[in-house]
């Protein structure tokens, strides 16, 4: 404890101090899961201080007024550089973000690329790429943004991208050990809780016409800590590197981590893509294009390793304040 302060009462702030943020406690939970994917393991307790976060993940309204204050360009606004693709022929390298484009039916679920396009002209502005726009979206989250876009937009709000165990914590909105971020039920009473595929992935869904993309933020419930869309919409950025396992359970109480900060930089590239070594954060969250038969990561262990390079146009962002307010 810091000399002079005197820590005898929880803080409790309302949402009132902070417009449009919510106060995450913070306290110790179990990250991860041992029932899903092998990098969400080993289940392992975690401590986190308490933080500001965004309700919903930054809307295209939001983006736009930073983009407007001043004048950023996004990744996938700018042709890429050659020489950080070598041997990458020349008409490849142009500005372009990747876009869901649904097969016309069944297909090998190994094969990403026979849904995802790399498009000419898709940018946070069209999300659906040359002849699209923003019109009606400008309460959906922003997309087709990688990690440095959201970076820029967090450090001009005066604000930060959470770490992967801040947004998980957040994410189970006080439910610990849940399996969703509102209970260990998917669909309670039947009821869809999140923005997320139905029917069968990439070419079926059967989800009303409106849904088939990103939604409204808050077109769904919120968690027990007043936030929405923590599952489903859009994946949503951390600051962490990405690596491949958890950290093992602290043998001891004493010695549980406090505010973890992921993996190493090198150990989070592709060893699958040595020719190409660019660096993965952690996404969370999943999104509308998560589905029971290809990608159940609608959960708040799940994560995913996105290249910092990356845009895509289901993945976007929420930001934080830490700030230790003494009551």
């Amino acid at each position: 404890m810091t000399c002079g302060l005197v820590d005898n009462a929880p803080f409790a702030p309302t949402p009132a101090d902070r417009p449009g943020l919510r106060w995450i406690p913070g306290g110790t939970f179990r990250m991860g899961s041992d029932k899903h994917y092998p990098e969400e393991a080993p289940v392992h307790r975690v401590t986190v201080d308490g933080f500001w976060m965004d309700e919903s993940p930054v809307t295209n309204r939001q983006f736009r007024q930073f983009v407007q204050a001043t004048g950023y360009r996004t990744l996938a606004e700018i042709p890429p550089d050659p020489k950080d693709y070598p041997g990458a022929l020349p008409h490849m390298l142009f500005a372009g973000s990747l876009v869901f484009v649904p097969p016309h039916g069944p297909v090998d679920l190994r094969l990403w690329r026979q849904w995802w396009t790399f498009l000419k002209g898709a940018d946070w502005r069209r999300p659906y790429g040359p002849g699209s726009s923003l019109i009606g979206l400008d309460d959906h989250p922003v997309v087709h943004v990688a990690f440095q876009d959201a970076e820029a937009y967090a450090n001009w709000a005066g604000r930060a991208l959470p770490t992967e165990a801040e947004w998980e914590f957040a994410a189970r909105g006080g439910l610990d050990g849940a399996e969703f971020a509102w209970g260990d039920a998917f669909a309670p009473g039947g009821l869809p809780m999140a923005n997320t595929w139905q029917g069968e992935f990439p070419y079926l869904n059967t989800a009303a016409g409106s849904f088939r993309r990103t939604t409204p933020v808050g077109a769904f419930p919120p968690n027990g800590y007043g936030l929405v869309d923590m599952i489903g919409n859009v994946w949503e950025w951390t600051a962490d590197w990405f690596a491949p396992r958890h950290a093992a359970d602290a043998p001891k109480a004493c010695c549980i981590p406090e505010n973890p900060r992921g993996g190493r930089e090198v150990d989070s590239l592709d060893p699958r893509c040595p020719q190409s070594p660019i660096p993965r954060k952690v996404v969370k969250g999943g999104s509308h294009l998560c589905a029971p038969n290809y990608c159940r990561r609608y959960r708040p262990a799940a994560r995913h390793p996105q290249p910092v390079d990356t845009s895509m146009s289901h993945v976007g962002f929420r930001t934080i304040i830490r700030e230790r307010t003494e009551p």
